[in-house]
């Protein structure tokens, strides 16, 4: 039996051009709103939403974020230690005067050699300028009163980073924190190291 759908009926309930994904709003102060609405006992729900950040949103309100937040603390186990380095940094004037914004960022690259693969990544960048710097080697004390703002997908195509697509994206709740948690791992010298030098 073959049965015949009218599409245009489809059509009218499912325009998926004017469809946007459920989005919340992370504030400046670490609390996140859906609807303009303080999220309290929902939080699991909206990871998978798609996250706005306020205007001029430093890297503090990531940190403030998991402090209002302490479920979110069992995502990462570095968590408990970069809370302690938070806790340990500077009310105010957290800033590197060479970066003037931190960008988080996904790239998609496709790589042909040695056998093909597709590896998908985030990363969080310093900017000054067009000019974009490695903050690998900073504290955490020098980044947490830089604004933080979502990027464009890169797109590399065979290692070719001259000519790189960038096209306009959406990050999840999820993608955010983790992503960011991931590239504080890798941060930073412990200040135990730097003393013994």
């Amino acid at each position: 039996m073959l049965i015949q759908l009218d599409t245009s009926v489809i059509q009218q309930h499912l325009d998926f051009r004017d469809f946007e994904m459920n989005t919340i709003a992370l504030k400046q102060d670490g609390s996140i709103l859906l609807n303009g609405k303080t999220v309290a006992t929902e939080l699991l729900k909206v990871l998978g939403f798609r996250v706005e950040l306020e205007e001029g949103f430093p890297l503090r309100g990531y940190f403030e974020m998991l402090e209002k937040y302490s479920l979110l603390l069992e995502l990462n186990d570095f968590f408990p230690v970069f809370r302690e380095q938070f806790r340990d940094c500077p009310k105010n004037g957290c800033c590197f005067n060479s970066i003037e914004y931190l960008e988080f960022s996904k790239t998609i690259e496709m790589i042909g050699f040695p056998g093909k693969r597709l590896e998908i990544y985030t990363s969080l960048m310093g900017i000054y300028g067009q000019e974009t710097c490695e903050i690998k080697s900073l504290q955490l004390e020098n980044l947490l009163d830089l604004p933080v703002k979502l990027g464009r997908l890169k797109h590399v195509i065979f290692g070719d980073r001259v000519d790189i697509f960038e096209f306009d994206t959406v990050y999840t709740l999820f993608e955010f924190i983790d992503g960011i948690a991931w590239e504080l791992s890798f941060h930073g010298t412990p200040k135990q190291c730097e003393i013994r030098r």
